[in-house]
């Protein structure tokens, strides 16, 4: 086994090292002031053990809520969450001219009034897992839906970060959002608007774009994708409305598209699985795709020859 790798470089590489170093200096091998992700998904799971308090600790405490914890929590939420978002306005810092004593201060500003959105975080949660419960009968009980449902768990994240994107923390919602993607297969932008009450059954392959607006009582259901009619104009779009807008009450079943900035799905409409629609749907109507023609033939037949 040849172990002159083990042995250090002793020269033998240093053309290739030089050309790294090269490349190094003009692209973004080295950022600045880069975010921690493991401390990001770290700090997501502090949130959601105050979020559902005694859900997630790795021992189980038997107090009631009124003995439970939470200044422990918070000052660790408050101090690990204000060194991130410092760093990531720092790595900002090129674009957005902060300085380090700006961004130390900014950022503890920041995180004080996430940890002031908190309590409203867990009430709108609460609607969601009682949409859960109401929307899906094959769930037993609320602890449950918060224990093992993926859609819950996504949306619990994504409600974190879309409150640091109301904040204009750069990179750190993102991060959050993109660690659920991975973890259940529902990708849900940040800066997504959803509205109380949101319950994805199932899950896996589900997309909510940046601009999407949801509202109250929507359901979704494995497979949807709210989504773009077209991305060629890339970041000269920008900030325009490009995803749907779908209002109160509406279910989307299984596979289905539903594209464009200027799409409305009405109140109280349900659209069925498999459907592609780029345009408005009033409320109150169902869209259905006809079912298709089966070809049933019998092979028995074939078989016994």
């Amino acid at each position: 086994m040849d172990n002159s790798l083990n042995d250090g470089n002793n020269g033998q590489f240093d053309s290739v090292i030089d050309k790294l170093k090269e490349c190094s200096a003009e692209d973004i091998i080295f950022p600045n002031y880069l975010p921690n992700r493991d401390v990001i998904i770290d700090i997501v799971g502090i949130i959601r053990n105050i979020l559902f308090p005694g859900y997630f600790e790795k021992l189980k405490p038997e107090a009631e809520a009124s003995g439970y914890n939470f200044d422990a929590l918070l000052a660790d939420v408050y101090e690990r969450l204000r060194g991130q978002i410092c760093r990531a306005l720092m790595h900002e810092s090129p674009v957005s001219g902060i300085c380090d004593e700006d961004a130390d201060s900014r950022s503890s500003q920041i995180t004080r009034e996430f940890i002031q959105k908190i309590p409203e975080l867990r009430r709108i949660l609460i609607t969601d897992v009682e949409a859960a419960l109401d929307g899906d009968p094959a769930a037993s009980s609320k602890h449950e839906i918060i224990f093992a449902y993926p859609g819950i768990y996504t949306i619990s994240v994504y409600r974190i970060a879309h409150e640091l994107h109301l904040l204009d923390v750069p990179l750190i919602p993102r991060i959050m959002a993109e660690h659920a993607h991975s973890v259940t297969g529902i990708d849900i932008h940040p800066g997504a608007q959803i509205g109380h009450h949101f319950f994805i059954d199932h899950g896996t392959g589900v997309v909510i774009g940046e601009t999407t607006t949801i509202g109250n009582y929507v359901k979704l259901y494995q497979g949807v994708t709210l989504g773009a009619l077209s991305t060629r104009g890339g970041r000269s779009l920008r900030g325009k409305k490009r995803h749907p807008t779908l209002e109160d009450e509406v279910t989307v079943y299984s596979s289905t598209s539903i594209l464009g900035g200027d799409t409305v799905i009405g109140k109280g409409a349900v659209i069925g699985s498999n459907a592609f629609i780029t345009r408005s749907v009033p409320a109150g109507m169902r869209v259905s795709i006809k079912t298709p023609e089966l070809d049933m033939r019998d092979l028995s037949s074939r078989n016994e020859k």
